[in-house]
């Protein structure tokens, strides 16, 4: 796991227990995205692969009227760490793929 429900309510400012499936669904549904984007399986240790996850979370929560529509807007800094993920760490994982 790369970052944790906590972690995404204190970076969103989320202070009740309402969203809480939601945000999980969404937890999870950016770190596959990371992980079909990169084809590398990042830990919470990477902290770049961690703002890209809270960052794209956050954009996904924020604007959920959005999702689904026929849309190509990525905010231009998660298509930069998305990226810089993608081509940086192609080489520093383990046996398991981890990085």
């Amino acid at each position: 796991m790369i970052v944790s429900l906590d972690e995404v309510k204190t970076w969103l400012r989320v202070d009740f227990t309402d969203d809480d499936a939601l945000l999980t669904t969404l937890i999870n549904a950016a770190e596959q995205y990371l992980k079909n984007a990169t084809g590398i399986t990042y830990d919470s240790t990477n902290h770049l692969a961690k703002l890209f996850c809270m960052t794209l979370i956050a954009d996904w929560y924020e604007n959920r009227e959005m999702i689904g529509k026929a849309t190509d807007q990525t905010r231009p800094i998660i298509q930069s760490i998305l990226t810089q993920l993608t081509y940086s760490y192609g080489g520093d994982s383990d046996e398991s793929g981890t990085v």
